[in-house]
């Protein structure tokens, strides 16, 4: 039977596994639409390309599997590149379709027209066309493959408008096989050796590829062997933080102490992650290319390994794989670290305690401890990027798999389309976002997106009048000439109101706690506005302090 080009892409994805989609509709992928029509996958219409990227990031990100987004040519695929560059930085499944202009009009800067094959080759796994739609099952079931296997990333197939409408036979779709990479025996019984030997080891967990058994599995390893256990820069989910075993989150403005004893290290044991820029304090706390710790590296994809560090032991295999393979492993009868397991755990704790006070009329600890308090560990925490993160990244205490949506690669404006796709994910679950002034506007109008379709999610913006990390660097290296950096904003409640969202304004420490049961209450998407003083740039420093610093 014959079915159009478009027919067949749906068909494609049905095949494999799709429910749920975001795009920005453009008549160059009509077709499509059209024969979503009358399918019972859920078409989640975005309000800008970049948000819905990032809608399918976030899907990617808390299932596993790649998150589906169309947009069409030109400006269309232009937005959708910051949700592109997320899912490759951060390793996420995704695959990006853009519709594309028809195949005789190609080579003549016609309307809207790219070459999305040269242009977009930096930010995905792969960048196809398709121009043949007898192929469309072979195309979209390798995309599917390609950005689940290895190191999970984005896919980009381009599909030409006229090839949607032909009608063509073609093969029945099936679903993809992942490509796995299984731990040779002697790989694990070489770890378990330097773990025996090891007198001051220490594992750091990053990365993609993990799922809440492998998560829930690895646990009950570091319990057995009483080891200390670090998360890579925003993958605080992948070990609950209040286990004895955790020393906390190796990110930006890592705890000074962790530093040290990874660097003091004589195992140092890296699952998943490939520790980039920002989880490496800017490639110091390991040396290159031959680190002075002892070095294992386990990551599903071969190229990453040895690509910055020359590790003593690389594994390619997924996490999942890897933690499988542990669970036969016998521990020690005394395990000489533990003391040292527990003496870093509590310094996490005292670290991850927030401060009672501040500049100004609003304290962010007493909030952060306040949710602490009256959120369950299964509610889900989304951000972008802005100082104003870390009052979630070092305070709040992530005790399950699948409740942290937050960019890696430092993007703005990622929290609420995120918490959109969490909030369709996870409808029995409560999801926060938290998002500066700069950071809300940059995709604030996806809070249209959470109205249409009724998610109850909470998004807080901490408002400080300018773009803070910026600020911050700019009183540093230029203390007193500030430029480029004030902002002007909208009344952020009166906001929510207009979209049809419950609001709430906080300008003093005791507002907070009534105003969020007010907005948990409504059942409404809400955003509550907290105006913080800008002189609290960081939980620790003033904007004041930082500049004088420079000064003296």
């Amino acid at each position: 039977m014959k079915r159009t080009g478009g027919e067949l892409v749906v068909e494609a994805l049905k095949a494999n596994g799709v429910k749920r989609l975001s795009c920005v509709p453009g008549e160059s992928f009509l077709a499509v639409l059209d024969a979503l029509h009358d399918s019972d996958i859920e078409v989640v219409v975005c309000r800008q390309e970049g948000g819905a990227a990032m809608m399918a990031d976030a899907w990617g990100r808390l299932t596993g599997e790649p998150g589906i987004c169309m947009v069409t040519r030109g400006p269309g695929a232009a937005n959708a590149t910051a949700g592109l560059h997320i899912s490759r930085q951060d390793s996420v499944p995704m695959i990006l379709f853009i519709g594309q202009v028809q195949r005789d009009a190609r080579e003549r800067e016609a309307f809207q027209e790219v070459e999305f094959r040269r242009a977009l080759t930096e930010y995905a796994k792969w960048v196809g066309e398709i121009d043949d739609a007898a192929r469309i099952p072979e195309f979209v079931t390798r995309a599917f493959a390609l950005a689940t296997s290895g190191r999970p990333g984005p896919v980009v197939l381009s599909l030409p408008e006229d090839m949607l409408r032909d009608m063509v036979e073609a093969p029945r779709a099936k679903r993809y096989a992942r490509v796995e990479a299984h731990p040779g025996r002697s790989q694990v019984d070489d770890v378990y050796l330097r773990l025996l030997k090891a007198e001051r080891p220490m594992i750091i967990l990053g990365g993609s590829r993990w799922d809440a058994d492998a998560v829930a599995d690895f646990r009950t390893f570091a319990e057995r062997f009483r080891l200390p256990v670090g998360c890579s820069f925003r993958r605080q989910m992948l070990f609950d933080n209040l286990h004895e075993s955790y020393a906390g989150d190796v990110g930006i403005g890592i705890n000074p102490e962790l530093a040290r004893e990874i660097r003091e290290s004589d195992l140092l044991i890296l699952l998943g992650c490939r520790m980039s820029e920002m989880p490496s304090s800017g490639y110091t706390l390991i040396d290159i290319p031959y680190p002075q710790q002892q070095l294992v590296h386990i990551h599903p994809d071969p190229s990453e390994l040895g690509r910055i560090y020359r590790p003593d032991l690389a594994i390619t295999a997924s996490p999942q794989d890897f933690v499988a393979a542990l669970a036969d492993l016998e521990a020690p009868a005394e395990a000489r670290w533990a003391d040292r397991t527990e003496r870093m755990h509590r310094s996490y704790l005292a670290w991850s305690t927030p401060p009672r006070t501040g500049p100004g009329e609003v304290h962010m600890g007493p909030i952060m401890a306040w949710l602490e308090e009256n959120t369950r560990p299964d509610t889900v925490f989304t951000n972008g990027a802005g100082n104003y993160a870390t009052w979630l990244h070092r305070y709040h205490r992530f005790r399950q798999f699948n409740t942290q949506a937050a960019p890696t690669s430092g993007s703005m404006g990622y929290g609420l389309p995120a918490a959109v796709a969490a909030g369709h994910l996870f409808p029995d679950r409560e999801v926060i976002c938290f998002a500066g002034d700069g950071c809300f506007l940059m995709h604030g109008q996806e809070f249209a997106t959470a109205i249409r379709y009724g998610l109850p999610i909470i998004v807080l913006v901490i408002n400080n009048g300018m773009y803070g990390t910026i600020r911050m660097h700019q009183e540093r290296e230029y203390p007193g000439r500030v430029s480029g950096t004030g902002l002007t904003n909208p009344d952020f409640a009166a906001l929510a109101r207009a979209y049809g969202g419950h609001g709430e304004t906080v300008e003093k420490t005791g507002d907070f706690a009534p105003a969020f049961e007010r907005a948990r209450q409504s059942g409404l998407p809400a955003i509550i506005e907290i105006k913080l003083d800008p002189e609290a740039i960081t939980p620790t420093r003033t904007l004041s302090d930082i500049a004088q610093t420079k000064s003296r």
